[in-house]
């Protein structure tokens, strides 16, 4: 026995040790079971807890009781930061709505946007696919899953659990947890549970939101009725100003970036200007004058019939509005809604907008209504104003009838003004003082002085001021004009001839340079003188020497040069048709005289200076002139310039019966023709156009003979039988 027991003890032993490591396991198993018990225990009873504070939340406390339950969650695993995410599926990315992190991490900002592209390969698991995202390690990332590993990597993410929140569809918010010291396992048994406290978050943020949104309505309902008090007895100049103070007021409580009003303009059914606007801080500035009509047609269109165009994002424009899309984009507008103005269903006088620039946003049916109602309270402020304006204007025309009719006349009993004392030249332009100062400025001097301007327009009167201006006034102006003599003739006439010259030069002649030595030469029309004759000049005008034709005798004379042309000299030169050397010559101080049309201002005083001339001559006093026959003098083109008002005046003078000068103006252009005109005065009308176009030069290159394709001696006849006669200057 006693060699048995201590055998039986021992084999006991044996088996108690050999039992030991599974004893231990067991016990071990037992003990973590029970821990992991109490962890859930606690972690449920956290969960109550929670939920019980989010019963009855007011809304102002959602938010933080939001963070103090991350703040607990936070604490109970020991991760590094807990948050809840906002979908945002129209920018594909997440917006931190509420997040808590461990005291030793840099705080997260709350309203941050993360866009999918930094995490595409999350996004697309636990938003599309409403999948659970349990990482351990990055490790663990798939390939195609590199972009997320990458942003992981940058922001010390080590391990993370994101858990789509499934109470809609799509996917509204995300809980994410996240460690940065360590990597770490997440226990599957909880996910059900944060999910569960997560759809509690989201419950409480919609029902803030729904709160909030009632609120609004209630606010914008009220803003609405003191709107509409506010315009009862305000005063019409004062109605803009409110509108511009009512969109400020509706963008600050809607949280909207801009307001446009745009009316229709008087006479212009179909344009749109803005007239009145409100737009917040660092939005992109719209101009002060805006045609929506050409910026927003489709836009337009819609509310000219009657229709509200609400556009949530760019994309619901259709494709015939491709204008209006660009043109949103440009003043950075991301969602508007446009309300047609009218009055009690009348006719449609402008549109009314909101816009959001910062975000896309919904249009509630709410606010639409709203919105409608806004636009009443303001289409009929306006339509108060536009009646009170038509009243005020119709009073107006009523006191001052007679002289807005046809007693608004112009009396020609104010003294006719001259400008600088300067002879026949008339004129209170800006355009006619410069010319006359630089004709006061270069008087003095013997430069020479080529002036430029159109036919009629006065070149030969501004070249009698210089010259009375000049030292060389005691002598008298000498006058040639270039394109009314024939090339043969020319020379002999700017040079003089010698008996025997040429055939039929039976006597000699004295040119114009001899009789103008010591005074001035008007060499008016220059730009027809011919090539050969322009190197002489060129001599002439260098050294002051030429001989006379049929004589080697060089003659030198002292005279100053006064050039004038109604052709583009400088086109001329390139085109070789002028000598460039003779053109810098005469071109030392151009002076160019504007046409009439571009100086109407200048037309009543020139009336009055015709008319005072003619009643002396002709015996008759002439005391007014309708505005409107002034206002018809002042808008006609006057393609003849000063030379033409200056016939058409004679012209009314001498049909005038009485003291009032009635004026008929020509037509608008000899290219006009009249169905009726027989064959003679069609004929008379394009001879005369012809020649007009020629500067009156009938013949040689360029006169009107070769452009009819006449001899000169024809079409001096034709003249004759026309009755064309060159007008005097």
């Amino acid at each position: 026995m006693d060699n048995t027991q201590p055998k039986s003890a021992k084999g006991n032993s044996l088996i108690l040790n050999e039992d030991a490591p599974a004893l231990m396991n067991e016990i071990k198993r037992g003990e973590h079971t029970e821990q992991a018990l109490q962890e859930r225990l606690r972690f449920e009873q956290l969960l109550s807890d929670l939920s019980a504070r989010f019963v009855n939340v007011p809304p102002d406390q959602v938010d933080l009781e939001i963070e103090e339950s991350l703040k607990q969650i936070l604490d109970f695993f020991d991760v590094d930061r807990v948050g809840l995410l906002q979908v945002l599926p129209r920018k594909s990315s997440f917006r931190i709505t509420h997040v808590a992190s461990a005291k030793d991490l840099p705080p997260v900002p709350v309203g941050v946007e993360v866009p999918q592209s930094l995490y595409p390969w999350s996004y697309d698991k636990v938003v599309r696919k409403r999948e659970v995202l349990s990482l351990h390690r990055l490790d663990d990332l798939p390939p195609e899953a590199n972009v997320d590993r990458q942003s992981y990597i940058r922001t010390g993410v080590r391990s993370a659990l994101d858990i789509p929140i499934l109470i809609a569809e799509p996917v509204g918010h995300v809980i994410v947890m996240q460690s940065n010291k360590s990597e770490r396992l997440w226990p599957e048994e909880f996910i059900p549970r944060l999910r569960l406290l997560g759809e509690i978050f989201a419950n409480a943020l919609e029902r803030k939101q729904i709160r909030l949104e009632v609120e609004e309505h209630r606010r914008f309902e009220r803003l609405i009725s003191d709107l509409s008090a506010r315009f009862i007895n305000l005063a019409p100049d004062q109605i803009e100003d409110e509108i511009e103070g009512g969109q400020r007021h509706i963008c600050e409580l809607l949280d909207l970036d801009r307001s446009a009003l745009f009316q229709l303009l008087e006479g212009k059914p179909r344009v749109m200007v803005l007239t009145c606007l409100y737009q917040s801080k660092g939005s992109p500035p719209v101009p002060e004058r805006v045609n929506a009509s050409d910026l927003f047609p489709w836009s337009v269109q819609k509310a000219l019939s009657g229709e509200t165009v609400t556009i949530r994002k760019m994309s619901d424009l259709p494709s015939e509005a491709g204008r209006d899309r660009e043109s949103y984009r440009l003043y950075g507008t991301n969602s508007t809604v446009v309300v047609p103005l009218s009055v009690g269903g009348g006719p449609i006088f402008g549109a009314l907008t909101f816009v959001a620039i910062r975000e896309e946003r919904d249009w509630p049916e709410p606010i639409v209504k709203g919105f409608h109602l806004v636009a009443q309270v303001f289409a009929n402020a306006l339509a108060r104003k536009r009646a009170d304006e038509e009243i005020r204007k119709h009073l107006q025309e009523i006191k001052t009838l007679k002289q807005r009719l046809e007693r608004e006349n112009i009396y020609l009993q104010e003294e006719v003004k001259l400008l600088a004392d300067h002879g026949e030249i008339v004129g209170q332009s800006p355009a006619m003082k410069k010319i006359l100062a630089q004709a006061e400025q270069v008087a003095p001097t013997d430069s020479t002085v080529l002036i430029l301007g159109e036919t009629g327009t006065g070149k030969e009167l501004l070249a009698r001021a210089i010259h009375r201006m000049s030292s060389r006034k005691d002598r008298p102006l000498i006058t040639v004009n270039c394109a009314s003599l024939p090339p043969t003739l020319i020379e002999s006439e700017l040079f003089g001839r010698e008996r025997g010259a040429y055939t039929g030069a039976l006597t000699k002649m004295v040119g114009r340079f001899e009789l103008a030595d010591g005074s001035t030469l008007f060499l008016d029309e220059i730009g027809e003188l011919p090539l050969e004759l322009q190197s002489k000049l060129l001599r002439v005008l260098e050294d002051g020497s030429f001989e006379r034709l049929g004589s080697t005798k060089s003659l030198h004379v002292n005279v100053r040069i006064i050039a004038a042309t109604n052709r583009d000299i400088a086109q001329n030169v390139k085109e070789e048709k002028f000598r460039k050397d003779l053109y810098y010559r005469l071109n030392v101080f151009p002076i160019a005289i504007p046409p009439l049309r571009k100086r109407p201002e200048d037309i009543p005083l020139m009336v009055a200076a015709f008319v005072t001339k003619l009643q002396k001559s002709m015996g008759k006093e002439i005391e007014t002139i309708s505005k409107r026959t002034m206002d018809a003098l002042k808008s006609y083109s006057w393609p003849g310039n000063v030379r033409e008002l200056k016939n058409v005046i004679e012209h009314a003078m001498i049909l005038s019966k009485d003291n009032t000068l009635v004026v008929h103006l020509p037509d608008s252009g000899l290219s006009e023709r009249d169905a009726t005109q027989d064959l003679h005065d069609m004929e008379r009308l394009h001879v005369a156009s012809v020649l007009e176009k020629t500067g009156w030069r009938v013949s040689g290159k360029g006169g009107a003979a070769e452009a009819l394709g006449l001899k000169r001696t024809t079409l001096e006849a034709k003249m004759k039988k026309l009755g064309i006669k060159r007008p005097h200057k």
